[in-house]
């Protein structure tokens, strides 16, 4: 699926929030949009959802102007928002049986999904009794189970330790892989941002437009991303924070954006 933003503006009565914006993400593509809090990231992504709508301009998917949610575009957000009352393989069901699909078939989904998060075992288990990154899996393979074809990921390792996100975002980028989707990403994780995505957008304070598009389409990424110093560095001078050292980047914290908002 194409999303494009076509000379899209909003504002919330006296307050703009985007200025301007035009881009198209194309078919399989991940593009990640960094940038300040309260900048405008989640506006955008929240119009690509259909949960929105630009105040001047349009937002595509496929070339027909997006006018409310639908099921070819799934929505993550940060909290797992998973049932207390339903096991792990309930909710991820849900998302099928949602859409009309037989109980018996949409819960054997969900075991093949959960599977392919690395929770197979724990499909009876309800979401009290595991922890937070085994909650974000479950999310996971809801968000994948029906095969969308545009994924819109707002922060959704943002709660999770360092190691715990550095683990989903594996399996993530391994999902996606498999499954092919348009990603949109919003994101205050600078090196979350360089290991998954094809291209970077970083964004200017409020109202949002961007500073600086990096293309990072063809490079193969590893957690280790020294390579890619010289591009943090300057994507974190973008945002207004002094660049770090190399000595330094294995200490900085991984939420640099929230430290300067």
């Amino acid at each position: 699926m194409k999303i494009s933003f076509q000379n899209v503006q909003k504002s919330f009565g006296d307050l703009q929030v985007i200025q301007d914006f035009s881009r198209q993400i194309d078919e399989g593509e991940l593009v990640a949009l960094v940038g300040p809090s309260g900048c405008g990231k989640s506006t955008l992504l929240h119009m690509a959802a259909g949960l929105e709508k630009p105040s001047t301009g349009s937002v595509l998917a496929d070339g027909n102007r997006i006018r409310g949610p639908h099921p070819e575009r799934t929505l993550m957000f940060q909290e797992n928002a998973l049932y207390p009352w339903l096991t792990l393989e309930q909710n991820v069901a849900l998302a099928l049986e949602f859409q009309r699909v037989d109980k018996r078939k949409a819960l054997q989904a969900a075991r093949e999904w959960l599977a392919k998060v690395q929770l197979a075992g724990f499909e009876g288990y309800f979401p009290s009794q595991v922890s937070g990154g085994m909650r974000q899996r479950a999310a996971l393979a809801r968000a994948f189970i029906s095969r969308p074809k545009a994924l819109l990921l707002d922060e959704p390792f943002g709660a999770l330790d360092a190691l715990t996100r550095m683990t989903l975002q594996d399996a993530l980028r391994t999902l996606i892989r498999e499954a092919g989707p348009t990603v949109l990403l919003v994101t205050h994780d600078v090196d979350e941002a360089l290991f998954l995505a094809d291209r970077i957008l970083v964004f200017s304070p409020r109202p949002a437009k961007v500073l600086k598009e990096f293309n990072l389409a063809h490079h193969e990424k590893t957690h280790d991303l020294s390579e890619f110093a010289p591009m943090r560095r300057e994507i974190l001078g973008l945002l207004g924070i002094e660049a770090q050292t190399s000595t330094e980047l294995d200490q900085t914290s991984p939420y640099p954006l929230e430290e300067a908002a």
